[in-house]
C-alpha cells in the first residue's frame, strides 16, 4: 500500500506532490484506525451497521480485471439439492464458515487449509429437550465474539439450537446452555404448545455487550410459533429478556388486532433478516415479517403490529423504543427480508443518523435512527380493497415513500409482456395475463389469481443493500419477477376418508398440504423443487423423515400422523404394494382459529410456455441509490439468460445474496443464476471484472486482508433457480507482485 502511495505521488507534478502525498499518507494510516484496519471481516455483513462495506482499497478500479483465484476450499457434503448461503467471518487470519449441511468449519483465511470442522449432527435433529428439531436450515451468517485469548466464541444455528463453539479448538463451549447449546424453543410461547412447529434461525444474530440478540425463522402456514425477539448471555446461554412482536394486552400495538384473542394463535411477525446496531446508542434494530397465515387475513383482522414493522428496541432490556409499520394486514408475503443499514446521510447540508431498509415491493424507507420519523416524506395511500374471500379485510390504505423512487418495477401492464418469445406462446402469455387479477399493487389475492410485482422473491432480498459511508450512495439488487397467488375454499375441499385406500387419500393429502407450492403437476415453480421422478431420491422412510422435519424452505407437517404420511408417501412414490391399502384417518386436531374457510391454492412465477418469465427484461438489476438527495445514480441489468444472451438481450436474472462495496471503488456481487462473480465500478456502474464460478455464488461476499493481500470470497452452494449445487469456498486476490 505505501509503495502505491509512492508510485502515485511520482505521477503529481513537483510543486504540488509533498502536501498531496503527506494527504495520501494521512489517509493511509487513518484507514488503519477504522474497524478493518487488521483486515478483519468479524460481523456479518461487515459491522454491525450492516453496510456491506470494506476500507480495504488494495484491490481498485484500476488492477481489479487481474483478479485470480486464490484458494478453494471444498466442505465435501453438498447433495444434489443443497445450498449454502453464508456470508463468511475472518478473524486473526482464520476463516469461519458453514457447509451445506450445517457443519461449522474454520480455515487459513491466506490458503484455505482446513483447520477444524464441528459437525453438530446428530445432535441437531434433537433439541436439550429431546424434541425433534427442525431439519436443515439454511445459514446465511454466523456471530463472532472476541475473547482476550483469541480463544474466540461462534454463535451459530442449526436446526432449532443455538450452538456456542471455541473458535481455537471446534469444540462447543460446555458453560453455554447444555453442552454448548441452547433450544430456541424454550421460554419462547408459554401460552400455546409450539413444540411441533418450524423455529429455526437463518440468519446472523447481533452481539451487544454480554448479550447475543437472536431472531428466528417460522413456518408460514396457518399454525406458527411467534417471532418474539430474545435476548441471551453469550456465556451460559441463560437468555435475559424478550420483546414479544406479536404483542399481548396491555403491551404497545395491541390495540392494532380487533380480534383481543388473536395474540394467542397468531404468528411469525418474526425478524428472520437480523438485525443491525448502534452501539453508541445502544439501539437494536430490526425489520420484521408477515405475520400467520401469509396470504388470508381473515382471522387476523386490524393492521397486525409488529408485523411487516421497522423496529427500535433497546439493546440492553428489550424494551419498546419506537417502531414504523410499512405494510398494513399484509397479504402479500411481503416481509421485509433483511435488517435496516444504519447510515449517516446530509440532507440541505445537515447530518442526519438515519437508517435505511430496503422491501420485497422495492421500496427504500430511510427513517431517523432516533425517533423513526421518515427523512423524506412517507404518504398513506388509498388501495385496492375488493376482494372475492369471505371475511377479508384489507387495509384501505398503505404507506407509500416518496422522494426515493423505487428500485423495482411496481406496475405490470400488457404491455409489459415479454415479445421475446414466438407469436404462439405470446398469444398465451396474453390470454393468460388477462385472466388474472391485476389492479395494481395491493390488489388481494383472489380464486382465479392475483398477479404481483414485484413478485414473492422480491425487489429486495434477504442479502440486503450495501452503502458507502462516504459518498451515502447505497448499491441494491433486486429481482423483477411476476408471480402468481391464487387461493382456494376449505369449504369445498373432501377430506381423506376411511373408505379411500392409500392411494386416493395421498392425492388428497397432498392437494391440501403441498400442491401450493410443488404443483398439482408436481413440476414445481420457481424455487419451488419439482417431485416427479421423487422414488429415484427418496424410500419411505426417508420421505416420512422429511414430512415430519421439514427442510430449508420447506415447514415439518406435524399435524400429519404416522397414517397420513404413510398415503403421501404411497402417492408420491409409487408405492405400489400399500397404493391398495386401505387408509385410516387421523389427521391432528387443531385449535378452532386454525380452520380457515381459505388456504394457498399456490404460488408460483408468471413464466411464458418456455420458462422465460412473463415480463419484458431486466429481470434483476442492480442500482446504485445517492441517500443524501433520493436519486439515481446509476442502474444495471444484473447477470445474462442464455436465450436471451444469444438474441443480443442483456437481460439480467433473478438473483439471491448480496453485494459488498469497498474504498477501492469497487462493488463486488455474485447472486446471479448465470454462475458469475462481477466487480463493477462503484461510481458509473461500469462491468470491470467477471468470471464463472463453480457454482451460483447466492451468498453475499467478504473482504478481508492477510499480511497485507487483501482477498475476496464467496460461498458457492448452488441449489437455487434449479442450478446445480456445490461445496465450494472461492477466494480472489492479485497476483502476488500487485499486492504490494
Amino acid at each position: 500500500m505505501i509503495s502505491r502511495i509512492f508510485k502515485t505521488a511520482e505521477s503529481i507534478d513537483n510543486l504540488n506532490s509533498f502536501p498531496i502525498l503527506l494527504m495520501l499518507i494521512a489517509s493511509f494510516f487513518i484507514s488503519c484506525g477504522n474497524s478493518q484496519s487488521d483486515g478483519e471481516w468479524g460481523v456479518y455483513a461487515g459491522g454491525k451497521e450492516r453496510m456491506g462495506y470494506s476500507s480495504l482499497s488494495q484491490i481498485d478500479t484500476l488492477n481489479v480485471k487481474d483478479l485470480k483465484v486464490a484458494w478453494v476450499y471444498h466442505t465435501k457434503d453438498a447433495d444434489l439439492s443443497s445450498q449454502m448461503q453464508t456470508n463468511p467471518l475472518i478473524v486473526d487470519g482464520v476463516l469461519y464458515g458453514t457447509s451445506p449441511q450445517l457443519k461449522l468449519f474454520a480455515a487459513d483465511a491466506a490458503t484455505g487449509k482446513e483447520l477444524w470442522v464441528f459437525d453438530p449432527a446428530p445432535g441437531m435433529l434433537t433439541d436439550n429437550a429431546g424434541r425433534q428439531s427442525f431439519g436443515l436450515n439454511v445459514c446465511r451468517g454466523i456471530v463472532l465474539h472476541k475473547e482476550k485469548n483469541k480463544e474466540h466464541l461462534i454463535f451459530y444455528t442449526a436446526g432449532s439450537s443455538l450452538y456456542c463453539v471455541n473458535s481455537a479448538t471446534g469444540k462447543p463451549l460446555n458453560t453455554f446452555g447444555k453442552d454448548g447449546r441452547i433450544s430456541l424453543y424454550d421460554n419462547l410461547e408459554l401460552n400455546r404448545d409450539i413444540s411441533n412447529l418450524r423455529v429455526t434461525s437463518t440468519s446472523a444474530g447481533i452481539i451487544y455487550k454480554n448479550l447475543i440478540i437472536m431472531g428466528s425463522s417460522l413456518s408460514e402456514e396457518e399454525e406458527a410459533a411467534p417471532g418474539h425477539i430474545r435476548a441471551y448471555d453469550i456465556h451460559t446461554g441463560e437468555m435475559k429478556w424478550l420483546f414479544r412482536t406479536i404483542p399481548g394486552p396491555g403491551e404497545t400495538g395491541f390495540d392494532s388486532w380487533e380480534d383481543p384473542e388473536a395474540y394467542k394463535y397468531v404468528g411469525s411477525a418474526n425478524a428472520w433478516g437480523g438485525f443491525s446496531l448502534d452501539e453508541k446508542r445502544g439501539i437494536v434494530y430490526m425489520a420484521t415479517g408477515t405475520s400467520n397465515p401469509d396470504f388470508y387475513g381473515g382471522k387476523r383482522k386490524g393492521d397486525n403490529l409488529f408485523s411487516n414493522s421497522i423496529l427500535a428496541l433497546d439493546a440492553a432490556t428489550g424494551k419498546y423504543v419506537w417502531h414504523f409499520q410499512a405494510v398494513h394486514h399484509d397479504l402479500w408475503d411481503w416481509d421485509f427480508p433483511s435488517a435496516p443499514s444504519l447510515v449517516t446521510i446530509k440532507k440541505d447540508g445537515k447530518k442526519i443518523d438515519a437508517l435505511v431498509q430496503t422491501s420485497k415491493q422495492g421500496f427504500i424507507y430511510l427513517l431517523d435512527r432516533d425517533t423513526g420519523k421518515p427523512v423524506y416524506p412517507i404518504i398513506e395511500k388509498s388501495v385496492p380493497t375488493n376482494t372475492d374471500l369471505d371475511g377479508e379485510q384489507a387495509s384501505p390504505t398503505q404507506p407509500i415513500p416518496t422522494v426515493i423512487p423505487p428500485f423495482a418495477r411496481q406496475g405490470f401492464t400488457e404491455a409489459d409482456l415479454n415479445t421475446n418469445i414466438p407469436d404462439s406462446s405470446f398469444n398465451d402469455l396474453k390470454k393468460r395475463f388477462k385472466a388474472l387479477k391485476n389492479n395494481g399493487m395491493f390488489t388481494p389475492p383472489s380464486i382465479e389469481g392475483t398477479l404481483v410485482l414485484p413478485g414473492l422473491t422480491g425487489g429486495a432480498e434477504w442479502g440486503g443493500p450495501s452503502v458507502d459511508p462516504e459518498s451515502g450512495i447505497m448499491y441494491i439488487n433486486a429481482n423483477e419477477l411476476p408471480w402468481i397467488i391464487s387461493m382456494q375454499d376449505t369449504r369445498l375441499e373432501k377430506p381423506a376418508k376411511s373408505a379411500q385406500n392409500n392411494m386416493q387419500a395421498g392425492k388428497v393429502l397432498f392437494t391440501k398440504n403441498c400442491q401450493g407450492c410443488h404443483g398439482a403437476d408436481l413440476k414445481g415453480s420457481g424455487n419451488f423443487p419439482a417431485l416427479l421422478g421423487l422414488d429415484k431420491r427418496f424410500n419411505e422412510e426417508d420421505l416420512k423423515t422429511l414430512i415430519s422435519s421439514g427442510r430449508k424452505m420447506m415447514p415439518p407437517f406435524k399435524n400429519l400422523g404416522e397414517n397420513d404420511k404413510t398415503a403421501i408417501a404411497s402417492y408420491l412414490l409409487n408405492l405400489e404394494s400399500k397404493q391398495k391399502e386401505p387408509y385410516v384417518p387421523e389427521e391432528k386436531q387443531r385449535p378452532p382459529f386454525y380452520n380457515t374457510p381459505y388456504r394457498l391454492a399456490g404460488i408460483k412465477p408468471f413464466l411464458t410456455r418456455e420458462g422465460y418469465p412473463g415480463i419484458a427484461p431486466p429481470w434483476g438489476t442492480l442500482s446504485a441509490i445517492d441517500l443524501n438527495n433520493g436519486k439515481l445514480v446509476w442502474k444495471k441489468p444484473l447477470g445474462d439468460h442464455p436465450y436471451m444472451k444469444s438474441m443480443g438481450i442483456h437481460s439480467g436474472t433473478e438473483n439471491w445474496g448480496g453485494s459488498v462495496v469497498t474504498a477501492g471503488g469497487l462493488v463486488f456481487i455474485a447472486a446471479t443464476s448465470d454462475e458469475m462473480f462481477r466487480a463493477y465500478n462503484k461510481k458509473n456502474g461500469k462491468l470491470l471484472f467477471e468470471t464463472k464460478l463453480p457454482a451460483g455464488g447466492y451468498a453475499s461476499p467478504a473482504v478481508y486482508s492477510v499480511n497485507g493481500k487483501q482477498y475476496v470470497v464467496i460461498a458457492c452452494g448452488g441449489g437455487k433457480m434449479r442450478t446445480k449445487s456445490a461445496d465450494t469456498y472461492v477466494a480472489f486476490s492479485l497476483p502476488s507482485e500487485q499486492a504490494d
